[in-house]
């Protein structure tokens, strides 16, 4: 079995480290998971609609575009996403969202911070052509944040816990804030969770563990996530104090939050196509409201 993970996926980098997927599965025949890391959303999904991984945890707007575009992939379980913020220098006359208008902001093309761009900028009774869209990875929009060449950047924890820890970012908007809120997606291939539905529900279950004890292990978390990937205790720790941990398939409430995303997405000419998101969620994950 191959798995994509991001750095952000704290959750997901525990399990590797513990292995705890691994040992349920070689009961049931698989001897080996192989772990891909992915910056971002986008690019994960690439890999799972072209077979090269079977499953990945991303945030609300990749599957809409891999729906959009025709890939072969499937929701097999909900989480609460991390919080996202839209960031602004120091420094930055930038005060509110609605000074924002006819600035360069960044952030991943296709990612989950491409939706609470949007939304942050319709509670200013602005629209996406309002903006200067920058597309720029988390890596590249670190660079471009430091170096003044964008206004502002809209992304994730644990990078926005990063650039405020170190690069004094302020937020000027939140998904504390109700109306930017979202949750994110295990998506897998839809083959492979019609091939094999039971090591599917076992890797569910065990991450459905880790993210309980994950809530209940903050700052034990912030030590693992930083010792794995690099990134220091105090950004994982302001990350995981904000962080809402719970894992459980998706709810009616969770398949209308995302046909709205993509209703949205559509009527701004940003996919192509209406898609009916209720057609790929995996049968195996539906739950009652």
């Amino acid at each position: 079995m191959k798995i994509g993970f991001q750095k952000g996926s704290a959750v997901l980098v525990l399990a590797r480290k513990q292995q705890v997927i691994e040992n349920r599965l070689k009961a049931l025949g698989i001897p080996s998971v192989k772990w891909v890391e992915f910056q971002f959303g986008p690019p994960m999904l690439e890999a799972l609609g072209a077979g090269a991984i079977d499953l990945g945890s991303v945030g609300d707007t990749p599957p809409v575009f891999a729906q959009a575009g025709g890939s072969n992939l499937v929701y097999a379980a909900a989480t609460p996403s991390a919080q996202h913020a839209v960031l602004v220098p120091k420094n930055s006359p930038i005060k509110t969202v609605a000074d924002l208008k006819g600035k360069k902001v960044a952030f991943g093309k296709g990612s989950s911070a491409q939706n609470v761009t949007i939304k942050a900028l319709a509670t200013a009774g602005l629209t996406f052509q309002d903006i200067v869209p920058t597309y720029l990875s988390p890596a590249d929009a670190t660079a471009a944040f430091n170096g003044g060449n964008i206004d502002a950047w809209v992304v994730w924890d644990p990078y926005y816990a990063i650039a405020e820890e170190r690069y004094g970012a302020r937020a000027i908007a939140d998904t504390t804030d109700k109306r930017l809120a979202s949750a994110s997606y295990y998506m897998a291939g839809k083959d492979f969770a019609t091939r094999h539905p039971a090591v599917l529900r076992a890797v569910l279950d065990e991450l459905a563990k880790l993210t309980t004890w994950s809530g209940q292990h903050r700052e034990e978390l912030a030590a693992l996530a930083a010792e794995a990937t690099g990134i220091d205790v105090k950004s994982w720790s302001s990350a995981f104090a904000r962080a809402e941990f719970s894992l459980g398939p998706l709810t009616e409430a969770h398949v209308a939050q995302q046909q709205e995303l993509a209703d949205t997405f559509q009527s701004l000419g940003i996919i192509p196509r209406k898609i009916n998101v209720r057609d790929i969620v995996w049968n195996g994950a539906v739950a009652a409201q």
